[in-house]
């Protein structure tokens, strides 16, 4: 799949729910309202969306949410889609979750192909924890990791730096996954949803965090690439990786190989933009991928060249009104 710009589309992300166990301030509205089951695709309907992705090129696949893993019966879905990395068409299978479940599930994850996943922790902070995901357990998180760890996972941190609220956190996270062994991505905060903030208070460009850390690390660039926006350094210290997102300050338009279908079967070809095709119709409509094909193909035809988030004053509410939970992160 190649777009406009010539850019080979290879990463496919896969929303598997809208619903989540945290509320997490910066992603969704206390008072969220979720989508009716009847909307969403099927665990069945989903497997066979990502195996058309799969034979038209796509070689990496992350699960994402929502929480994908309060989806009931969602490791039905990693098994299978595990069978396109044992025939080798599929070179990655992976998972982004706020970490509630991994104890639960961590060793079952690994068991069908995945190798590494990325857990949200944005500070480690009981009580900040606590107000962030707006009644989250970071005990229970950390239970999670470790479960993970043990099961042979490889762990990045995500962390959302927000203003005048866990800016004393960075320095302590990244000594925090020196001593475990994770990687860290510290990553802007995006205009996506009504969140009733207002976001030009939570903003805080990755560079200043970047500045921050120099004071008690050293960060050494590098060309480390997970196949992912971040931006990455080394840690001279502890050996492990610190990465930067910054859809805002310093976008990564430019290289973007990704795509996302969220759990209703919309396929969004920018995460900034609200232009999306149907797939759930020639979905259903077919028992063959022909006319699933041609969406697709048409689809892939229109992704834009960038997207338009901004924040600054006087525009603090969302560049969309579509929240991340929707498209997943």
């Amino acid at each position: 799949m190649i777009d406009p710009i010539g850019r080979n589309i290879t990463y496919l992300r896969v929303s598997v729910t809208d619903r989540c166990d945290f509320r997490c301030v910066y992603c969704m509205a206390e008072d969220m309202t979720f989508l009716p089951k009847s909307e969403v695709l099927s665990l069945e309907e989903l497997d066979r969306l990502c195996s058309a992705f799969i034979a038209k090129g796509v070689k990496k696949i992350r699960l994402t949410g929502g929480e994908p893993l309060v989806r009931r019966g969602v490791m039905g879905l990693v098994r299978s889609l595990g069978q396109h990395l044992k025939k080798g068409d599929l070179e990655e299978l992976t998972l982004t979750t706020n970490g509630s479940q991994l104890e639960k599930y961590a060793s079952e994850l690994a068991s069908y192909g995945i190798k590494r996943i990325n857990v949200s922790i944005d500070t480690l902070d009981t009580e900040k924890f606590s107000r962030i995901t707006r009644g989250g357990r970071l005990d229970q998180v950390q239970r999670g990791l470790t479960a993970a760890t043990d099961a042979g996972l490889h762990i990045k941190i995500n962390t959302v730096a927000l203003k005048n609220f866990n800016e004393d956190q960075f320095s302590g996270l990244v000594g925090w996954c020196g001593k475990h062994g994770y990687d860290i991505s510290f990553i802007e905060t995006m205009p996506l949803g009504k969140i009733n903030n207002d976001r030009t208070t939570q903003y805080l460009p990755v560079s200043q965090v970047r500045k921050k850390l120099e004071k008690d690390w050293t960060l050494k660039d590098n060309n480390y690439n997970s196949g992912g926006p971040s931006r990455y350094t080394s840690v001279a210290e502890t050996g492990q990786y610190v990465g930067f997102i910054s859809p805002l300050s310093h976008n990564f338009c430019a290289t973007c190989n990704r795509i996302r279908v969220t759990c209703t079967g919309k396929l969004f070809m920018c995460l900034g933009q609200d232009d999306h095709a149907d797939l759930r119709t020639p979905l259903r409509a077919s028992e063959g991928n022909e006319l699933l094909n041609n969406v697709i193909d048409e689809a892939i035809g229109r992704k834009p060249k960038s997207h338009e988030f901004v924040i600054e004053p006087g525009n603090a509410g969302p560049a969309l009104t579509r929240h991340m939970s929707v498209t997943g992160g």
